[in-house]
């Protein structure tokens, strides 16, 4: 008579494989795999934002394998969108390129100025939604 268990087996309902450790099946599951990408400010931020506040929409993506592209689209869009309102926010104030060799202190702090507005601007529109 033989007793031996088959080493793997699949629920034919579920479609799962299973593998024999010891006496056990275990799921044989596994993530995808995704692309490297890494991650700069606003990727780190929506990270970290879908990790608190939106913890089923990120598990979904990472079971599904889509967490890595859709984080490199987000910082992509975050910063071509900064970019876009710096551009704006720089035409409507009184700064020149002259500024730059006469009055730097003024420059740099009104440039300052712009960039945290752009950011903000972004982190509501894009990052924290």
């Amino acid at each position: 008579m033989n007793n031996e268990l088959p080493k793997t087996k699949i629920d034919k309902r579920t479609g799962i494989e299973y593998n024999l450790e010891g006496d056990y099946y275990i799921p044989n599951l596994a993530i995808p795999k995704q692309e490297k990408i890494i991650l700069n400010k606003y990727g780190r931020m929506r990270l970290k934002y879908l990790k608190e506040y939106k913890k089923a929409d990120y598990t979904i993506m990472l079971m599904e394998g889509t967490l890595n592209t859709y984080l490199k689209e987000i910082q992509e869009t975050a910063d071509i969108r900064v970019q876009q309102i710096i551009s704006e926010l720089k035409a409507k104030s009184d700064l020149t390129e002259d500024m730059k060799n006469t009055d730097i202190l003024y420059w740099v702090g009104t440039m300052n100025s712009i960039k945290s507005q752009a950011e903000e601007i972004v982190f509501s529109e894009i990052i924290y939604v």
